[in-house]
C-alpha cells in the first residue's frame, strides 16, 4: 500500500474535522437548546499527575513515587540516590538504624515493595509540611506518616 499524499492528508483530516463538527451540531435538539453533555464515562479526563518543584508536599509524593520504582525494579543504587536526595541527612541515620533494628526498608516500613501508593496532604504546620502515604499490597493497605521541613523541602520524619 502506497503512502497517502500530503494533499490526500489534509483531506481526509478536513473531512474528519467536518464529519465530527456535523456530529456534534446536530446533536442540538431541535428546539435550539444545546446538546445533551455526553454519559461521564465518555468524556472523563485522562488520569493527569502535576506538582511544584518548590511545593514540600510535592516533594514527598515525587519521592515516594520515583522510591517504589527504584526498589520495584532492583535499582538500589538509584533508590539510593533518592534518599540523598529527598531525605535529611539525620532521617537516613534514623532510618538505617531502623532498618538494622527491624529487617526491613525504612522509608516503607516494610520487608516487600507495594503494587500501588497514594500520598494524601494533611496540612501544614510548625514548619512542616504534613502527609500520609497509604500503601496497598494487595488486598491490604499500611499507612506511613510523613513530614517535610517547608524551607528545604527535605522529608524530615517518617513513621508507620
Amino acid at each position: 500500500m502506497s503512502k497517502p499524499t500530503a494533499k490526500r492528508t489534509a483531506s481526509l483530516t478536513l473531512a474528519a474535522t467536518a464529519v465530527l463538527t456535523l456530529a456534534f451540531v446536530t446533536s442540538a435538539a431541535a428546539d435550539g437548546s444545546a446538546p445533551k453533555a455526553a454519559p461521564a464515562a465518555a468524556t472523563a479526563a485522562a488520569p493527569s499527575v502535576s506538582g511544584s518543584p518548590e511545593g514540600a508536599f510535592t516533594r514527598i509524593a515525587d519521592f515516594y513515587g520515583a522510591y517504589i520504582d527504584a526498589v520495584y525494579d532492583g535499582d538500589g543504587q538509584t533508590a539510593d540516590r533518592l534518599r540523598a536526595f529527598y531525605l535529611s541527612e539525620p532521617l537516613q541515620a534514623e532510618l538505617r538504624t531502623w532498618e538494622e533494628t527491624n529487617h526491613a526498608d525504612g522509608v516503607l516500613r516494610a520487608q516487600n515493595v507495594p503494587l500501588e501508593w497514594k500520598v494524601t496532604s494533611t496540612g501544614n504546620g510548625m514548619g512542616k509540611a504534613n502527609a500520609t502515604v497509604t500503601l496497598t499490597w494487595g488486598s491490604d493497605t499500611t499507612q506511613v506518616f510523613v513530614q517535610a521541613d517547608l524551607a528545604t523541602r527535605k522529608i524530615v520524619s517518617v513513621r508507620g
